[in-house]
Order: structure tokens, then sequence, then C-alpha cells
């Protein structure tokens, strides 16, 4: 975020933070209404945060990795000795 958009974020929490005030003086401290300035709150302090970091990280390039899985049946012995899954080993002969 540029300076210009934590400015604009700050002042719109201020103007949220009046509003929750204005709902608190009407319905008092209804379970909405701690709840709405429990997010106005959670929300300056992340807009703080914000701020404070600075220059913001620069977005890392995803890499995609090609994994080529041969087409060829794998050789037999890879799986000797080894259980089919939910079968419970019927391939096994006397091993």
């Amino acid at each position: 975020m540029s300076s210009t958009e934590i400015a604009e974020l700050r002042r719109a929490i201020g103007q949220l933070r009046q509003c929750v005030g204005a709902l608190r003086s009407r319905f008092g401290d209804a379970p909405a209404v701690q709840r709405l300035a429990n997010d106005v709150e959670r929300m300056d302090i992340d807009s703080t945060e914000l701020s404070d970091l600075g220059v913001p990280p620069a977005q890392r390039k995803a890499e995609h990795e090609v994994v080529v899985v041969p087409d060829a049946p794998y050789d037999p012995k890879l799986w000797h000795g080894a259980d089919d899954e939910g079968v419970g080993g019927y391939h096994r002969h006397g091993t």
C-alpha cells in the first residue's frame, strides 16, 4: 500500500469508529455493536501494522516445475512385499 492508500484507510477507519460510537449511543452495548467496535479496533491495529512495514515486499514469482511421469509400467520388483491399499496383501504368495 502506498502512503496515500494507508492515509485513506486510516481516515475511513476513523469514520467507522464515529459511526460505531453513534450506534453505541443508540443501541448500547448490544452484542452486534460490540462486534463492530472490535472489528474497527482490529482494522486500526492492522492498518498501523501495515504503515509500520514501510515498503511492501516484492511479490515472488511462482516457479512451476514440470514433473514428467512416464507411461511405461513400473518394475514389479518395486512393489515386492508391499500390500495393496485396502486389500490386505492378497498378492502375497507365501512370503
